[in-house]
């Protein structure tokens, strides 16, 4: 069966990963020059969603700006502003009014992943469950505590030991809404413990294969496009033929520039003669002064450098 709709979180701050976040949302910053949430959106679409529903609090004007014309690559994009952050919970409520009535995936938009969408979806309509969370080994917490595809406890709130963590997306019946007060700031947690308690069928299913990046940290952001580049990584679900790429068309990049490992060069940056660059990412619109030597740095938007620096965000 197919799922139409999904939820996809874009209203987060991003705090773990400032300074890249201090003007740019979390969920737009670039990975090889195209937008986080981009990824979230495309692996949606090629298992079926072809409508959206995105949340926005910081800076939600470059959601506008990116997703304006309400919509993309062919699918229709509605934004939700919350003026005040309303988390995971008080945002699905908050945009009841366009997911009602149907089965929905909530999809985090600052993830980067491939897990099968597929299996997660087979699942939840297979076991006839109200909600399925897909759950993975990712080294960070153990949450969730699961018991032959159920979801027995979530932070411990029942008693229970966790046993896996919650890969941030879930499938979701439309009686979530009911346990869900309107215009609170809230996690889901505590209606996914209460509906557990009632006897509600939430499952669970364990993606372990496939990738799943969580980017906390400047360090991290730096690490997924070694990463990325190093495994020869793209999913398949990206459909632009030209991505990953290193360097932009746009760029001007003197001929005696030297490039070494993990560098990525935005449109419309400038790098001048004699400069070197390792493990360093650019901005669209980022300069670089001649002569410069940088490892391990990322330049934002329109900032500029010279001189000697070591793993240091412009």
């Amino acid at each position: 069966m197919l799922i139409n709709k999904a939820f996809v979180l874009g209203a987060g701050l991003g705090t773990r990963l400032r300074p890249l976040t201090e003007d740019t949302p979390k969920p737009l910053i670039p990975i090889f020059q195209k937008p986080l949430i981009t990824f979230a959106l495309d692996h949606l679409i090629a298992t079926g969603v072809s409508s959206f529903v995105i949340n926005t609090h910081k800076l939600a004007d470059q959601f506008d700006e990116r997703f304006g014309t309400g919509e993309y690559r062919g699918c229709s994009v509605s934004l939700v502003h919350e003026p005040v952050l309303l988390e995971t919970g008080g945002g699905i409520k908050n945009a009841e009014h366009l997911l009602k009535d149907e089965t929905f995936i909530t999809y985090s938009g600052d993830i980067l992943s491939d897990l099968d969408l597929r299996a997660l979806i087979e699942e939840h309509f297979k076991s006839e469950n109200d909600v399925t969370l897909a759950l993975r080994n990712t080294g960070f917490s153990s949450g969730v505590a699961l018991n032959n595809r159920r979801v027995t406890d979530i932070a411990g709130k029942l008693g229970h030991s966790g046993t896996h963590d919650f890969a941030n997306v879930a499938i979701w019946s439309s009686g979530i809404f009911n346990r869900l007060p309107p215009g609170q700031k809230m996690s889901f947690v505590p209606a996914l413990v209460d509906w557990i308690r009632e006897g509600g069928r939430i499952g669970g299913l364990v993606l372990n294969d496939g990738k799943w990046f969580n980017i906390g940290s400047p360090s991290d952001y730096l690490a997924v496009h070694q990463a990325i580049l190093r495994e020869n990584w793209r999913p398949h679900f990206v459909t632009d033929s030209q991505w990953p790429q290193q360097v932009h068309p746009t760029a001007t990049v003197d001929e005696q520039v030297e490039l070494l490992g993990c560098t990525v060069i935005a449109q419309n940056c400038r790098v001048g003669a004699g400069a070197m660059l390792k493990d360093t990412i650019l901005w669209p619109g980022a300069e670089i002064a001649s002569r410069s030597q940088l490892s391990g740095c990322i330049l934002r938007s329109h900032q500029k450098a010279s001189g000697f620096h070591h793993d240091h965000v412009f």
